[in-house]
């Protein structure tokens, strides 16, 4: 990461730490092209106490998921979305 990087993630952790208070449930958003693979992956990344909500595009060709999971703190949020950018194609809101 560059310097750049740390300071942009400092002031994330700083955010999320005034307006959230820890632990507590976290609504992760993403937008994913359809494929079976694509939605095993992102169940894969969180836990088994994460709920997913999925709705397809008009045309099929995208999934828009909601999850909501506990998390400890902002190193958790990061993680998610860090794992869940592997996914080819994925968009993280």
């Amino acid at each position: 990461m560059t310097p750049q990087d740390d300071a942009k993630r400092e002031q994330l952790r700083a955010q999320l730490n005034d307006t959230h208070t820890w632990p507590c449930v976290f609504k992760f958003k993403f937008i994913m092209p359809s494929k079976p693979e694509n939605e095993a992956t992102l169940r894969a990344i969180f836990g088994q106490q994460a709920t997913f909500q999925i709705r397809d595009s008009k045309k099929g060709s995208y999934r828009a998921v909601t999850v909501d999971e506990k998390v400890e703190g902002p190193d958790d949020i990061f993680a998610r979305y860090e794992a869940a950018a592997t996914i080819p194609g994925i968009l993280s809101l």
